[in-house]
């Protein structure tokens, strides 16, 4: 078990040890908040991102990055216990709203809480902000495929 991680995290070789997106889809570069229940993962928005048309994020951008953040939440678990991190997908996502677009220079804050986890299943309630502002909330079910 490693033991000696200090947060917030922005060193992308641990970022990319915990989950399998890879650029031009990485959607997370800093890990602020970490237990076992709960994750505030973050993400710059620059100018190369694949989701940013006309200066914003686009909405799949925005979920994405959401998604995840809840992978980096299971994989930073795995890593820490120096174990392989899984690949996971998206079961479903509920109750989504997506109240404001994120621009080129912003940072997203997600965090996510989970409320319950069995047999690779993890439901989490999330909110993405700007700031102290909400710009996405819902609850999505992510799987770790076997």
């Amino acid at each position: 078990m490693i033991s000696n991680i200090v947060l917030p995290i922005n060193d992308m070789d641990i970022i990319l040890a915990c989950i399998p997106q890879r650029a031009p889809m990485l959607m997370v570069d800093g890990l602020k908040e970490y237990d076992e229940k709960r994750i505030i993962a973050t993400l710059t928005i620059d100018v190369g991102n694949i989701f940013v048309k006309d200066q914003i994020l686009q909405e799949s951008g925005l979920i994405e990055h959401m998604a995840q953040s809840v992978a980096l939440h299971t994989g930073f678990g795995y890593y820490l216990r120096q174990e392989q991190a899984p690949i996971g997908y998206i079961g479903s996502i509920s109750n989504l709203d997506l109240l404001q677009s994120a621009k080129i220079g912003e940072q997203i804050n997600t965090e996510a809480l989970v409320l319950q986890e069995f047999s690779g299943v993890t439901l989490v309630e999330i909110v993405s902000r700007i700031g102290k502002t909400i710009i996405a909330k819902g609850q999505m079910k992510t799987v770790i495929a076997k």
